[in-house]
């Protein structure tokens, strides 16, 4: 008998901590490895907000380890303290309904663009896939705890779907783990064409309606990305999602 597998069904079922934590080892691999830094918030149906801790790397995230808060930043579960940067996610999510996924980080090419207060140009599809628009943020006009400036960067975003935030990092917003997955790596991969291109003396970014065609993308179209990640993460720790859940 013929089987045809779809791609949903080669990766076990995952609870919501489970695709946090495998996101965040994920994007590690992607060059959002500053260290400790960086923060994902995941809505609940309840209104509640799963996030990574302070104090751990993402490539050692464990399921245990994630933390859930409320809208002020309160730990209603878990046994680690919230991210210092956690403010803009609580601002953002204030202010965006439509957001279900949050990350910010420290990219390793990401960060050179917003360092540059430059919006790079999108060279390739693969650097397109994600879709959305992005915007260069001048933020946080106070230290990274301060709600006021979280609110004022998360302000100068509008409705955008991706932010470099200047002198700083990068904000990658979207309706699921997926989505974000998916910007997150092709916001780093645009980054970094970028740079390449612009080295090697530049070159023609794409227009017209195929990249107006990526960027209305949500994120969610490229099927297969995400699980194909999802299994290399688990075939390199197969004890990963080794927890009660």
């Amino acid at each position: 008998m013929h089987f045809t597998p779809t791609a949903e069904k080669l990766i076990p079922d995952l609870s919501p901590r489970e695709e946090l934590v495998l996101l965040a080892r994920t994007l590690w691999r992607e060059g959002y490895d500053d260290h400790i830094a960086g923060h994902i918030t995941y809505r609940q149906p309840d209104g509640t907000f799963l996030c990574n801790p302070w104090y751990l790397l993402w490539s050692e995230l464990r399921v245990e380890h994630v933390i859930r808060i409320d809208i002020n930043g309160n730990v209603l579960e878990g046994d680690w303290p919230a991210p210092l940067g956690i403010p803009l996610h609580l601002e953002l999510h204030r202010l965006r309904d439509d957001v279900t996924v949050a990350v910010h980080n420290h990219s390793r090419y990401g960060t050179i663009w917003a360092d540059a207060g430059r919006v790079p140009p999108v060279y390739d599809q693969s650097s397109a896939m994600g879709g959305g628009e992005l915007v260069l943020v001048d933020e946080y006009q106070g230290g990274v705890d301060n709600s006021a400036a979280a609110q004022s960067a998360v302000r100068a975003m509008g409705t955008a779907d991706l932010a470099l935030l200047a002198n700083h990092g990068v904000f990658v917003l979207g309706s699921s783990i997926r989505a974000v997955h998916q910007r997150a790596v092709a916001l780093e991969q645009r980054c970094r064409n970028a740079w390449h291109v612009e080295a090697v003396g530049g070159g023609t970014p794409m227009t017209g309606p195929v990249a107006e065609m990526f960027r209305r993308s949500d994120g969610t179209k490229f099927i297969g990305f995400w699980e194909a990640m999802v299994r290399a993460e688990l075939e390199a720790d197969p004890t990963l999602l080794d927890t009660t859940r």
